[in-house]
């Protein structure tokens, strides 16, 4: 199922972000999992807690909504996740040249992946692996994870993996804003920046 935050996300991604407003939306978790998303002046906090005391603690669009105190009166006695860049793109249909593997579910990518996202699969070469699963607001999202650095090859896995969906089919990766090389890889191959985000999530045991 997909959750109401998805259409925030796609519509930035097709040129109609919220209004720069300053304001909050407030919104109901997606299931486990809660967030606050940050837009160009703009902020959506999804929440199992009441509207109500989530604005009583004055959230702004304008980057207080992933301020580090309202993080932590957000999140209670649960795991705060890093601060995402949330990137889009869409499929390409053109078929990728990656195997599906279902022997890798000990590699580290796989097992973050398993640890956000639901319906984890992976796609693999001699240059990385790929995983696709669905995550935050039931979006489609992919990571990439070459075997050893080099020119072209985190490009060449993203490429792949846009050709394992059909054509237009919305695709998102959330990348941190210091991995420089990754995000530039994602660039490269068309992902377009739509929001931050910060997800909130059960302990994990």
């Amino acid at each position: 199922m997909t959750h109401p935050l998805l259409g925030y996300l796609i519509d930035a991604y097709r040129g109609q972000p919220p209004p720069a407003d300053g304001g909050v939306t407030v919104l109901p978790a997606a299931g486990q999992v809660e967030a606050a998303v940050a837009f160009t002046g703009h902020a959506v906090v999804a929440t199992a807690c009441d509207e109500h005391d989530v604005r009583a603690q004055s959230p702004d669009g304008f980057g207080g909504a992933q301020s580090p105190a309202f993080l932590l009166w957000l999140a209670g006695n649960r795991h705060i996740g890093v601060l995402d860049l949330v990137l889009t793109a869409t499929g390409t249909g053109y078929g990728s040249e990656l195997s599906e593997h279902t022997d890798l579910g000990g590699h580290p990518r796989v097992r973050h992946a398993a640890q956000l996202r639901d319906q984890v699969r992976v796609w693999a070469d001699d240059t990385g692996l790929v995983t696709l699963a669905t995550g935050l607001a039931g979006r489609r999202e992919l990571s990439v994870e070459t075997v050893t650095p080099g020119a072209g090859r985190g490009r060449k896995l993203i490429a792949e993996a846009l050709a394992l969906l059909p054509a237009g089919e919305p695709v998102f990766a959330a990348v941190s804003p210091g991995n420089v090389r990754s995000l530039r890889a994602f660039l490269a191959e068309g992902f377009w920046p739509v929001a931050s985000e910060v997800q909130l999530l059960p302990n994990r045991k």
